[in-house]
This record gives structure tokens, sequence and C-alpha cells, in this order.
């Protein structure tokens, strides 16, 4: 693993210590698990704007009615 440094305004290291306490979790347990959802969102959210961009084709919508 690598080790991230950043800045946070207080109340966010305050909300995000106390569901660490809540959750029984250490705060770079739960820091860690935020990144990483987050990082699924935007992902999802690029796959959105790709397929917005570009709909399946026919084709590929017969290939989805076989599965």
């Amino acid at each position: 693993m690598t080790m991230l440094s950043f800045r946070a305004d207080d109340h966010d290291v305050d909300l995000a210590d106390a569901w660490a306490r809540r959750l029984h979790i250490g705060r770079s347990e739960l820091l860690r698990d935020a990144l990483r959802r987050h990082l699924a969102a935007l992902a999802a959210d690029q796959d959105v704007q790709a397929y917005t961009e570009r709909p399946l084709t026919d084709d590929e919508n017969a290939l989805a009615e076989i599965a």
C-alpha cells in the first residue's frame, strides 16, 4: 500500500472519526473504503456517459436477448 497525506476540513475529520468509532474501524480503513467507493461511482458515471454517447447497436442488443 502507498501512504497518502492530505489536508481536510476539521468538521470533515470529526465526522470521519465519529463514523470510524461507530463502525469500530480505524479512520484509515474508513477513508480507504470511501475512496474506493467514490472511484467506483466515478467509473460508473463514465460508463453511463460512454453508453449515452454510443448506445448499443441492434446486433449488440440481439446478443443481450440471447443471454
